[in-house]
């Protein structure tokens, strides 16, 4: 069996890259109301079907990064979001989005300088992303956020996603978050953010990774 984890699919106008190191099978491609997904069809990803601004449309909508896309008929490129944001999702990882540097990933993942899923169950094998680890282990947390921030002067910029040894995950730029039920909750500078799973104060980090003998990168 083939232990190949990217693959390419190649249009006339555009190309499509899928990389299952990324991918939790959210299902946003699949779903998509045209042909460039078709679960079960070989292969199964077709760019020739769809125009190149669908194929883009689709890509965007990944919220890990495991696609990316290159457009050959002179179109533009993805680009980072002019505003940086972490979306805490109901019992499941951190959907970040913006102008991102995260620490951890393979020179290769593209798609992460846009788009990434982190995992804050603490369970994950693919540290910092999530692999839908948080399923097995019974992770429950509603996504509720407490704290309000202190905001910043101006939307954008880099979004560096650093990893503090076995504790949380470290956020320095402007960004906001947005708690599980869609409200704007948080906006400011910097953020810990637990990613061991233990924290009584998530999506921030309280320092229960110390006591949770919490091991990663």
């Amino acid at each position: 069996m083939s232990d190949k984890k990217v693959f390419d699919y190649n249009g006339g106008q555009a190309d499509v890259h899928w990389d299952g190191r990324l991918c939790i099978h959210i299902g946003e491609c699949g779903r998509a109301k045209n042909d460039l997904f078709v679960g079960g069809r070989q292969p199964w990803c077709q760019p020739d079907l769809v125009s190149p601004d669908e194929v883009a449309d689709v890509v965007k909508r990944c919220p890990t990064g495991a696609l990316t896309y290159e457009r050959k008929d002179g179109g533009a490129g993805e680009t980072a979001a002019a505003e940086n944001v972490v979306w805490v999702t109901y019992n499941g990882p951190l959907y970040v989005r913006g102008d991102l540097e995260v620490d951890g990933a393979a020179k290769d993942m593209s798609g992460v300088h846009f788009r990434a899923a982190l995992c804050r169950c603490g369970q994950s094998k693919n540290k910092p992303f999530c692999d839908n680890s948080h399923e097995g282990a019974g992770f429950k947390d509603y996504g509720a956020v407490g704290d309000s921030g202190e905001g910043f002067e101006a939307p954008g910029g880099a979004l560096k996603v650093g990893r503090a040894p076995n504790g949380p995950l470290l956020l320095s730029g402007n960004f906001t978050i947005v708690a599980a039920s869609g409200r704007e909750a948080w906006k400011g500078k910097k953020a810990a953010l637990c990613r061991c799973g233990q924290s009584q104060n998530k999506p921030f980090c309280d320092g229960a990774h110390k006591d949770a003998g919490f091991e990663a990168e």
